[in-house]
């Protein structure tokens, strides 16, 4: 099964930025997509973004938008999320997971569809 690591998390103020990486041990060819996803205390877990293995189509929550951008290197099998413009609403701790089927009419974002999660980490935001 593939091991999947995150880092980058950390603190940073309102309006900072913060570049998530998650490196996996291996993406074998029947992984589809890679997914960030985030859960704050209390909070359901939600989907962030993902970006397909095949076409490299990207995906995006509304809350994140224009503000977040996934980017993949397949060199090194590891995939980022570039956070800019963070919000007193983004903190988490940030998770990403792999899916190894199609999703269908479902959106890509679906944590349900996902099978292998990293542990995560903690991104803060405070001033």
């Amino acid at each position: 099964q593939v091991q999947l690591v995150e880092s980058g998390g950390g603190l940073v103020q309102p309006g900072g930025s913060l570049r998530l990486s998650c490196a996996a041990s291996e993406l074998t060819l029947d992984v589809t997509a890679i997914g960030w996803f985030r859960q704050a205390p209390g909070k359901e877990r939600e989907g962030v973004s993902c970006i397909s293995r095949s076409d490299g189509k990207t995906y995006y929550a509304d809350s994140v938008k224009g503000r977040f951008t996934i980017s993949r290197d397949n060199a090194k099998n590891t995939v980022y999320l570039q956070m800019n413009r963070l919000k007193p609403e983004d903190p988490a701790v940030y998770y990403c997971a792999t899916v190894h089927r199609g999703w269908g009419p479902l959106n890509p974002l679906t944590s349900g569809l996902y099978d292998s999660w990293g542990r995560g980490t903690q991104v803060t935001v405070s001033s």
